[in-house]
């Protein structure tokens, strides 16, 4: 297998590291293998979208989600570092309101597998840092949803020291507690 899968403390939400073929030239690794994923991470899922972020160091994004027409996400960094995190949603789950981050960069080449259901965002670390992540739904405006990245309810322990910089929107976004949330 080319992929190695690690649940978190999220079991939903999967740490996926690939087999890295490197040698004097450079590297080569499969970033996304549908049948490799639908046998060790049991994700079916079909991906319709893809979308790339840049980011200077302190940017925050997040906590999004999609209320209707949900997401899942498998989300990368190609260049720099961040801190990914998850926050379980599902109003139904026994992990409600639990989240849990980890570090993404180019050099340890992880990926983050974040299913439908979840509140994702993540804050740069490193000077920039380049973000890719599939879809497997398209992004509608008009469902996207947004939980405050400091909610005290979630707790998040964002490794970063500061003020983050997060866009007008996730600065507005709401608490859990108030949050349309999954059944």
């Amino acid at each position: 297998m080319a992929i190695q899968v690690t649940p978190t403390a999220l079991p939903e939400v999967k740490i996926i590291e690939p087999k890295v073929f490197g040698d004097a030239r450079g590297f080569f690794f499969e970033s996304f293998n549908a049948r490799e994923f639908a046998e060790l991470v049991d994700m079916r899922a079909v991906f319709v979208q893809d979308n790339h972020s840049h980011s200077e160091k302190g940017v925050l994004r997040g906590l999004h989600y999609q209320i209707q027409r949900a997401q899942g996400k498998l989300v990368r960094v190609v260049q720099g570092e961040v801190f990914d995190v998850a926050v379980d949603i599902r109003k139904s789950s026994p992990n409600f309101g639990n989240w849990v981050g980890v570090h993404l960069s180019a050099q340890n080449k992880r990926q983050l597998w974040v299913p439908a259901g979840f509140a994702h965002g993540f804050v740069t670390l490193s000077e920039s840092a380049e973000f890719l992540y599939k879809t497997t739904d398209y992004w509608f405006p008009e469902f996207e949803r947004s939980i405050v990245w400091n909610d005290p309810r979630i707790g998040i322990e964002w490794p970063y020291d500061g003020e983050p910089l997060v866009a007008a929107k996730d600065a507005a976004g709401k608490h859990l507690a108030e949050a349309e949330v999954f059944a």
